[in-house]
């Protein structure tokens, strides 16, 4: 029995000065998620614009938060009313990030509610 190898070229990575592949962490939340998909969106098309290698966005798991409050102030303990409130996150990489692609996102404009963090790896 005999298998035949194909050996592929392997793709050469952009490498910086230091040796490393540099990574741009965008980390991007808001309360609501359509709010938060458009956004996400448009750091996207303008990482893509400026032909930057972009993964994601990933899904990360809603953070909830639940409170429980009386319904009453003195009595009728057993009535209770209970409020949630849902983060959404979501993370993106750009791979070996340029001048221009930092500088673009530098500018965006994207709407209230919604906080990015931004990190160099």
């Amino acid at each position: 029995m005999t298998t035949k190898s194909t050996a592929e070229p392997k793709k050469a990575k952009k490498v910086s000065a230091d040796g490393e592949i540099q990574k741009l962490r965008i980390r991007v939340r808001a309360y609501e998620h359509k709010i938060l998909d458009a956004s996400v969106k448009q750091i996207i098309d303008t990482a893509l614009r400026f032909d930057a290698k972009v993964i994601g966005p990933i899904p990360l798991p809603t953070e909830i938060k639940k409170y429980t409050v009386n319904r009453s102030t003195f009595i009728y303990k057993d009535a209770r009313e209970q409020f949630e409130m849902r983060m959404h996150k979501r993370v993106i990489d750009i791979m070996n990030p340029g001048a221009k692609v930092i500088e673009a996102l530098t500018n965006l404009s994207l709407p209230s509610g919604v906080s990015i963090d931004v990190k160099m790896m």
